[in-house]
């Protein structure tokens, strides 16, 4: 068993050591959405929705789409590093990073499961002004998903990209028009023995006492 640190600081975006070949438990990945469940909710609302990909044809829907976006923002200034060109030690990361998101947008339909989490609204349009309140009813609950599927030795991803074509993976998933999605979450074993925390900034640069 993993202490609460060590499970909190080793649970990483995976993307190459995702195992393609291994089947994963439906039950297994119910319980990581039922931890998931426990995480807080704004005014208790719960309104998160959780679909759970396994149908060969859908995750290859999904993966196009992905791949897609994918594709384009790998394009980008910001994927290639030039975002940090005055740093180049946060460059030569982007670099590295922009290599596995590659490697993971041609084989996101490969991964034996898919987790899209969504928020479903009373509307089809999404309420004006606190959109931070708002997410934050959904997304803590993405990352106790994510941090149970570790926990249960699951690698997992974080992604977005495929937004940029919402409406197209809406319509693959048979999403009513009130029903957001927040993220694609792409679920497998991992290959290799475990992993280890990421280098991050030092904690002197990014902490303010009182005021900035």
């Amino acid at each position: 068993m993993m202490t609460p640190e060590e499970l909190l600081t080793t649970t990483r975006t995976v993307r190459k050591r995702l195992d393609f070949d291994r089947p994963v438990p439906l039950d297994l990945v119910k319980h990581c959405v039922q931890v998931a469940l426990q995480a807080p909710s704004g005014s208790n609302t719960q309104r998160w929705q959780w679909l759970v990909v396994t149908d060969a044809g859908q995750r290859a829907a999904l993966g196009d789409i992905y791949g897609r976006a994918c594709r384009e923002y790998l394009s980008s200034d910001r994927a290639a590093g030039k975002l940090f060109a005055d740093d180049p030690s946060r460059a030569a990361v982007q670099q590295r990073v922009g290599s596995s998101v590659e490697y993971l947008a041609d084989r996101m339909g490969d991964v034996p499961v898919l987790v899209v989490p969504c928020l479903e609204t009373p509307s089809s349009e999404l309420p004006a002004g606190n959109q931070a309140g708002l997410w934050a009813s959904l997304l803590p609950a993405v990352w106790s998903y994510m941090l149970a599927a570790r926990s249960v030795t699951l690698g997992t991803a974080w992604t977005t990209l495929h937004l940029a074509y919402e409406q197209e993976a809406a319509e693959v998933l048979g999403l009513p028009k009130n029903v957001h999605q927040a993220a694609l979450i792409p679920t497998a074993f991992y290959t290799g023995e475990t992993f280890k925390p990421a280098a991050r900034q030092p904690l002197e640069e990014v902490l303010h006492l009182d005021r900035w």
